[in-house]
């Protein structure tokens, strides 16, 4: 495999998460059945059609509190859904800069325009960058109203990234999107939990 191209996931390889951080935040506010709607490697309810692109924030905000139960702010919602996200060390984004002299550093995500804009965005900063500096190109699950492993939304990517499958290795800490993307074409790596990325790749023979 000639490769020219490395497709990172976000959540688990890029940036920490922490699941049972955002359920417990949910449940403070009230919601005691969020543990039901939040997975780690994906969504259901409203959560799911916000990465899906299917919902508005407003949307999503709306439908929650409907089944909450609850008059919880818009804010409220948006802090304790972020909770997930536990920020990205700085040797990973060191490391994509690396990798980016060598090789096409592309971003597929299942995330959601809550957190895209917000705690996503301000993650990236950490080392002085934005989130632009460390990619060729970047899809989102919400702008391509597609979830991963679906091979719709490893289309998507190829058409609007502009690369190609057999030039290509897809790094998820998710089994099951590894697959989805091996079953389109492209070479897959899985970053198990408590593994960094970059010796993933060193161990498949990519620096």
């Amino acid at each position: 495999m000639d490769i020219k191209n490395l497709l990172f996931d976000l959540g688990g390889v890029i940036m920490n998460i922490d699941r049972l951080r955002c359920v417990r935040s949910f449940e403070r506010l009230g919601f005691a059945d969020a543990g039901r709607y939040l997975g780690d490697y994906g969504q259901k309810g409203p959560f799911e059609a916000l990465e899906a692109g299917a919902v508005t924030p407003a949307e999503f905000h709306a439908q929650l509190r409907e089944i909450m139960g609850l008059q919880v702010s818009d804010d409220q919602i948006d802090r304790a859904f972020n909770s997930f996200l536990t920020g990205i060390p700085v040797e990973r984004l060191r490391r994509l800069k690396e990798l980016r002299k060598r090789y096409g550093i592309y971003l597929l995500s299942n995330t959601n325009a809550v957190m895209w804009d917000t705690r996503i965005a301000s993650a990236f900063r950490v080392d002085g960058g934005e989130r632009a500096d460390y990619f060729d190109g970047i899809v989102t699950s919400f702008e391509a109203k597609a979830l991963k492993p679906a091979p719709e939304v490893f289309d998507y990517a190829c058409r609007t990234l502009g690369i190609r499958p057999e030039e290509t290795i897809f790094l998820d800490d998710s089994a099951a999107n590894v697959e989805g993307a091996r079953a389109v074409g492209f070479g897959g790596l899985v970053v198990p939990p408590g593994r960094e990325f970059y010796d993933v790749l060193e161990e498949a023979g990519i620096k």
